[in-house]
């Protein structure tokens, strides 16, 4: 299981259809990369797919993590990258 299932469930929560990979960024588990690829992604501006992600995570950016990188895309996207 991963160190970040506990972050990967919480996104999950509100985007069930997510696929997400999450990075430590500096090694201190508290500077995240994370990408999240779903399709309620779809026909949104690229400020509204991360201000969903940046509600998703708002208690957590209080208490456990400092900094985040974000990388939205759509499924349709994420499969055209990695193939």
């Amino acid at each position: 299981m991963s160190e970040f299932a506990w972050l990967e469930s919480l996104i999950k929560t509100e985007l069930p259809d997510a696929h997400i990979e999450v990075t430590d960024l500096t090694g201190t588990k508290d500077h995240l990369g994370i990408l999240v690829a779903s399709d309620v992604f779809k026909g949104k501006l690229l400020i509204d797919q991360h201000q969903i992600l940046m509600n998703i995570l708002k208690e957590e950016l209080k208490m456990r993590i400092h900094a985040v990188k974000l990388q939205t895309l759509t499924k349709e996207k994420f499969l055209q990258t990695k193939g």
